[in-house]
């Protein structure tokens, strides 16, 4: 385990705080509405990795899309908000926590084999590290012409707010596919409509690794 850095530490503090403005922005319900129009191809043998997965509003999408793989592993630095995750987890109807782990690591040093996921979803995570090197460590344990679904922050003036709040660096969405398509196929570029709030700040990109 690396060093606890800036970044874990911010998140342990927000943790509660966090999660309850992703849940009353409605991140979850989008994020399962767009998972629901793909065709993931994913089965009862599938392993899905949710990349930094704070307090597991994505994973909980993913849950409410109906994916029942065999398992999900919600990866995240905090420990605080992989405890809040596991909470969500429990008390979700819709959540089948039993096939849900919480493992605290670093998209930088994933410990995964190579090639072991069928499906790797992340969201806001990639702005906290250099962007090459955090594709091409999600590309290493991805299969190949598995799918990456990639929720960037936008560069937007909520993307400037929130890199402000938070401590990141926005990514260019020139920059963020020049470097995709080193290790991905671009296969999509979706926009939330703007009645989602998660449309003010978060836009998606759906990778095939080569």
């Amino acid at each position: 385990m690396l060093e606890k850095s800036k970044t874990q530490t911010f998140y342990d503090r927000i943790a509660d705080v966090h999660n309850l403005v992703l849940r009353i922005n409605g991140y979850r319900r989008s994020v399962a509405k767009y998972l629901r129009s793909l065709d993931l191809d994913l089965d009862e043998n599938s392993l899905v990795l949710d990349a930094g997965s704070g307090t597991g509003i994505v994973t909980l999408g993913f849950q409410s899309a109906g994916f029942r793989p065999k398992k999900s592993i919600a990866l995240d630095l905090s420990f605080n908000s992989l405890k809040v995750a596991r909470e969500q987890f429990e008390k979700d109807k819709k959540t089948d926590a039993s096939n849900i782990a919480a493992v605290q690591g670093n998209v930088l040093e994933l410990p995964f084999a190579d090639e072991t996921f069928d499906l790797i979803l992340t969201c806001g995570v990639l702005e906290y590290v250099p962007l090459e090197a955090g594709l091409a460590e999600l590309a290493r344990v991805l299969k190949p012409g598995a799918k990456l679904v990639l929720i960037p922050v936008k560069p937007s003036f909520v993307g400037s707010v929130l890199e402000i709040l938070y401590n990141f660096k926005t990514h260019s969405v020139e920059k963020t596919e020049e470097i995709a398509r080193r290790w991905f196929n671009i296969v999509g570029n979706y926009k939330f409509p703007f009645n989602e709030p998660i449309s003010w700040s978060k836009v998606i990109f759906l990778l095939e690794k080569k």
